[in-house]
């Protein structure tokens, strides 16, 4: 199956969105599925052919939030 190479994760604040642009990496998470990360590797996530969204941790303390949605960018 052909995945995207990109997505645009996009995260509520109280008062805005945030969006972050992940490209897809030569990995694959737990799940079977491509995992992306934005340019400095801090944000990843495991994106199902769904659409779904599980975030991973890159390193120790982080407080993981999960994205409203996740779409391919237009």
């Amino acid at each position: 199956m052909a995945y995207p190479d990109t997505f645009e994760l996009v995260f509520a604040s109280a008062t805005e969105y945030d969006v972050v642009i992940v490209r897809r990496t030569e990995r694959s998470g737990a799940g079977g599925y491509p995992i992306y990360e934005d340019d400095s590797g801090i944000v990843r996530a495991e994106i199902s052919d769904q659409g779904e969204v599980r975030m991973l941790a890159s390193g120790g303390h982080q407080a993981l939030e999960t994205p409203v949605t996740a779409r391919q960018p237009s």
